[in-house]
């Protein structure tokens, strides 16, 4: 692979601040995934951010200039995230071009 196919395309930045305490690294880490496998290089860096107190949040930064935007907070929106509504905000905000298939046409039909 040459040093051009490795290098990430964006320098967007997703970070998923989890719960140690409540053994939350396992969902935070499907939600990484999923954000990885659909952004490939859209997405300079996802980032695992253990922390305490039941949080599990998912902010966003563009890495454009842009503020950071807060994706999730379960202490506001309670629970966790759904992923296809997540995708689409990452989407919005970094690759408004890219086609998410099936949870574009889901949300269509919503």
């Amino acid at each position: 692979m040459s040093e051009a196919e490795a290098a990430p395309e964006s320098s967007a930045r997703v970070s998923i601040t989890y719960c140690t305490q409540c053994r939350w690294l396992m969902r935070a880490a499907w939600v990484a995934q999923e954000l990885l496998q659909t952004f490939r290089t859209r997405l300079g860096e996802v980032a695992l951010v253990p922390g305490t107190g039941g949080v599990f949040r998912v902010e966003l930064d563009p890495g454009d200039g842009r503020p950071a935007v807060l994706l999730w907070d379960r202490a506001v929106e309670g629970g966790f995230p759904e992923i296809p509504p997540l995708k689409r905000a990452v989407r919005d905000a970094v690759a408004p071009d890219l086609a998410l298939g099936h949870t574009d046409r889901a949300a269509a039909r919503d």
